[in-house]
């Protein structure tokens, strides 16, 4: 007999009753294959002794931010710089927008030697404003 084979019926030990018992029909197999749990053991609550704790004091931090209403335009403003709150002088840098462009391709299309007039003209740039002390960015004017 292959040993890959069950053994036939007549050779199955008879159950009391007649009928079949699992625990007789079926052996478990010792060092078989076994696979390991699919999660890991979930952590078991331990018992706590009831004392009455009170809550830790709440720390309430304020964060205070200061919001300008800069009045800035196309020339230099007074102002306090918001990095190093200084009293200064803004430095302004022009640069070209999206506007100077578009007008830019409309004179080109009409009447393309003064192409060059939107960007030589300051009010059809932007003003960005700068502080002289720290360098850092303030704000900027849009024309």
């Amino acid at each position: 007999m292959d040993s890959k084979q069950p053994p036939p019926y007549s050779a199955m030990p008879a159950a009391p009753h007649g009928g079949y018992t699992p625990a007789q029909t079926y052996q478990a197999y010792p060092g078989g294959p076994t696979q390991p749990p699919l999660y890991p053991p979930m952590p078991q609550p331990q018992a706590q002794a009831q004392t009455y704790a009170p809550p830790p004091p709440q720390q309430t931090v304020i964060i205070q931010t200061a919001t300008h209403n800069l009045a800035l335009g196309s020339e230099p403003s007074r102002i306090r710089c918001p990095s190093c709150h200084a009293d200064v002088v803004t430095t302004v840098n022009s640069s070209p927008s999206g506007r100077t462009h578009c007008w830019a391709l409309i004179i080109c299309l009409l009447f393309w030697p003064c192409v060059c007039l939107p960007y030589c003209m300051d009010s059809c740039q932007n003003s960005d404003h700068y502080c002289p002390r720290c360098n850092s960015y303030i704000g900027t004017f849009q024309n």
